[in-house]
């Protein structure tokens, strides 16, 4: 095995676990057990990955035909950075419907403090158009951004995500494409201290963003 397959593997099981530590974080919220306090990531609900994943360095195309730069255009902010495409019939529209209900729930100076990234797997039918009308049924504030096939892999390399797969085509032509279901969550720091799987409720997608604009994590 090579040294990039072993690492590929272990940030992909650094990602089930933080997904395991969500889910065990939720059924605990029923239990009668007293609650300890401990380090600050103890307080958040999303699902903690250790150790933290960097932001990746990449250049992509924005719906506006203009080249994006993630780590430039991003400094600062809290940036949640999704994989999913535009025909996906059920999972992308409702993680992208449940980050905007959350952030029009709370004030404008903490929305201000984010940046919502929305990378498409489809390229080759995700056109950037295409990609602007749908985000603007979600939040206009979106970023939609598409490449090549081989740069939007290398992106989700790059950020341990597991690359998307095309599906064999359909007899009417049609395909799908099987992505990651995860958003994740980079602060300030630049790095990915928490990842919100398929399911997280408003209230805790709510909940985390509030405190995620003024961590520090030291």
């Amino acid at each position: 095995m090579t040294r990039s397959y072993i690492s590929r593997v272990s940030a992909i099981l650094v990602i089930l676990f933080a997904a395991v530590h969500f889910v065990s974080a939720q059924g605990a919220k029923g239990s009668s057990e007293p609650v300890r306090k401990e380090r600050p990531e103890s307080a958040y609900r999303g699902g903690l990955i250790t150790p933290p994943l960097p932001k990746p360095k990449a250049t992509l195309t924005d719906t506006a035909g203009v080249p994006f730069d993630l780590i430039s255009k991003t400094q600062g902010y809290v940036t949640l950075l999704y994989f999913g495409f535009t025909n996906c019939p059920d999972m992308c529209p409702l993680e992208m419907s449940s980050i905007a209900r959350t952030l029009k729930s709370m004030p404008a100076e903490i929305v201000d403090q984010f940046k919502v990234i929305f990378v498409t797997t489809d390229p080759a039918r995700d056109t950037p158009k295409a990609l602007r009308g749908w985000l603007d049924r979600f939040d206009r504030r979106f970023i939609g951004l598409t490449g090549t096939d081989a740069a939007i892999e290398a992106l989700e390399i790059a950020a341990n995500v597991p690359p998307a797969k095309k599906s064999a085509a359909r007899a009417d032509g049609g395909y799908d494409v099987g992505h990651a279901a995860f958003v994740l969550a980079y602060t300030k720091d630049n790095l990915a201290h928490l990842l919100y799987p398929m399911g997280v409720t408003q209230a805790d997608l709510e909940h985390d963003l509030r405190r995620l604009v003024t961590e520090t994590w030291r």
